[in-house]
């Protein structure tokens, strides 16, 4: 009895197990997908046009063991295609169109989208699928310049003109800005609204009927201007108009400049009129292989003449200008309102022959989904392809097949931001050691030595591998400093401008001797300026 149990058990269980099978084929809403788990070769078809120098590959997702159709050279063009097994009407139903796509590279010029194509009856091929190739919908990232966006454009004939016009989403998505698997879902419903969903959140919604949904509205407007009305010649469209009977007063003065010598200024005391802003550099010596035949007669070059580093100025006084009070520019004619105003004109509204109304859109079926696109950038990973008559089976697979990788790859993401890299850390070090260094070269006592550690900060700026020399540099500076202030060195001077590349002591002796011949004082009891001279290569004079 117990065996006779056991056995309609069995019988019960295989029944009911059929039975589920059976009801879970009959409500299979997946239409078309591909998991590129195996080769896309011989599955998909590559175009062939010229154009497309692209190579596609069958590659594994970083840090996974899953595989996608690879984006794998840099700045081309791609081109592969493939065919569903039916047509897919978008006129009846609920259609899901959903992929994933991962920037492995990132994206800062080039397209990630799909395009879903209309059936070859359009008049196209999958050995020269191009960007010619017509399609009805096409969604996905594309991403350049000011453009980021995730597309969704729909073409829709017209049925009184006969003409494809392309219709895109206004305002949509933008693309998400890192380097991991992202999975975009376009829910096309029955009645007539689109949602976009990125990563399963729903980030856009809309109406194919809609006038401020899609650009240009799939339904034209009732008028358009008439482009055969032209605007009468004695159409007045100005609003203002120079008053006819306005006169130009008697005292103004068109002529008059804006700007006239300040005869109340007076020449600043002290001013070195017969100092050259500019001398010789005492300093320098004619080089050895100069050939004054061939390089003409040697120059010295110019340096800033130390005598007018104090003085307020050197040369010929001259008074400056100032504004002329009684300036008053062109004069014109106040403006009135004009009497003859109409307005702006337009033309007449004539009735629109292309205008039609629907209550559905009148979508091209889909036969075909391909990738055509220009990207600078590799690494581009497609996976998951799936066209579904039902958003559960969207859902379903976006926790199953996007889900696991994406919650890896955020994970590791934030491990990286929370635990800086040994580079990063040594980066950061550095920076705080130069912040600290650029505080020591504001050091008054430092003052004459602070353009020589600002150039040694900045070299180990440039080469973080020299930053230990640096210092060493730096602590030898402040060490002689402290020594030559501590035991009768003369004491630094305020440096008011960066040494030139020429000697360092060339200024300082320039300004000795200015000095000596101006009162006669002794080289002790000199005061430096710190100002050091600016340097030019020497010159030639033509005969």
């Amino acid at each position: 009895m117990a065996g006779f149990r056991s056995g309609v058990v069995s019988v019960l269980f295989v029944l009911l197990a059929c039975f589920a099978v059976q009801h879970l084929s009959a409500s299979d809403d997946t239409v078309f997908y591909d998991s590129f788990d195996e080769s896309f070769e011989g599955r998909w078809t590559v175009s062939g046009k010229d154009d497309y120098q692209g190579v596609w590959k069958h590659s594994k997702s970083e840090g996974h063991e899953d595989f996608g159709l690879l984006v794998s050279e840099k700045a081309k063009k791609y081109a592969i295609v493939k065919e569903v097994d039916e047509p897919v009407s978008l006129k009846d139903g609920t259609v899901v169109l959903q992929f994933e796509t991962r920037l492995q590279n990132g994206l800062e010029c080039g397209g990630a989208y799909l395009k879903y194509l209309r059936p070859q009856e359009a008049g196209w091929e999958p050995k020269i699928f191009d960007n010619e190739s017509p399609y009805s919908i096409m969604f996905g990232p594309d991403k350049c310049g000011l453009t980021n966006k995730v597309h969704f454009i729909f073409k829709h004939k017209n049925p009184k003109s006969g003409e494809y016009v392309e219709h895109h989403l206004t305002t949509p998505p933008s693309v998400p800005a890192d380097k991991l698997t992202h999975v975009y879902t376009a829910i096309i419903k029955p009645d007539n609204e689109l949602v976009i969903l990125v990563d399963g959140e729903e980030k856009k919604k809309a109406n194919f009927l809609s006038t401020d949904d899609f650009m240009p509205p799939l339904i034209p407007t009732k008028t358009i201007p008439d482009p055969e009305d032209k605007k009468p010649e004695d159409w007045d469209e100005r609003a203002k108009i120079p008053d006819p009977n306005a006169v130009k007063p008697d005292d103004w003065d068109e002529d008059a400049p804006m700007e006239i010598v300040d005869e109340e200024a007076e020449k600043p005391e002290g001013w070195l009129d017969d100092e050259p802003e500019e001398v010789d550099d005492p300093e320098a010596t004619k080089p050895e292989d100069w050939d004054d035949e061939e390089d003409g007669e040697w120059e010295a070059p110019k340096i800033d003449n130390p005598k007018c580093v104090t003085a307020p100025g050197c040369g010929e006084w001259k008074r400056p200008m100032k504004r002329n009070p009684a300036y008053k520019g062109k004069w014109h004619a106040p403006l009135i309102d004009n009497p003859s105003y109409k307005g702006i004109w337009k033309p007449q509204e004539i009735p629109n022959p292309s205008y039609f109304e629907l209550k559905k859109p009148d979508f091209e079926s889909i036969a075909a989904v391909g990738i055509e696109i220009w990207t600078m950038q590799d690494g581009i990973l497609f996976d998951n392809i799936l066209i579904a008559k039902d958003e559960k089976v969207a859902h379903s697979y976006r926790e199953s097949q996007w889900k696991p990788k994406y919650d890896v790859e955020k994970e590791k993401e934030k491990a990286e931001e929370d635990v800086p890299s040994s580079e990063g850390l040594l980066a950061t070090v550095q920076k705080k050691i130069f912040d600290i260094l650029y505080k020591v070269a504001d050091v008054p006592f430092l003052a004459s030595h602070k353009s020589k550690i600002v150039e040694l900060i900045e070299k180990a700026e440039e080469q973080p591998n020299i930053t230990l020399g640096v210092i060493g540099s730096i602590a030898v500076i402040i060490v002689t400093v402290l020594f030559m202030f501590l035991f009768g060195g003369k004491k630094p001077a305020k440096v008011e401008k960066k040494p030139a590349v020429a000697s360092e002591a060339s200024g300082s002796g320039v300004e000795k001797k200015a000095e000596s011949e101006k009162d006669g004082s002794s080289d002790e009891n000199e005061k430096e300026t710190g100002a050091a001279p600016r340097r030019r290569t020497g010159a030639r004079r033509e005969n």
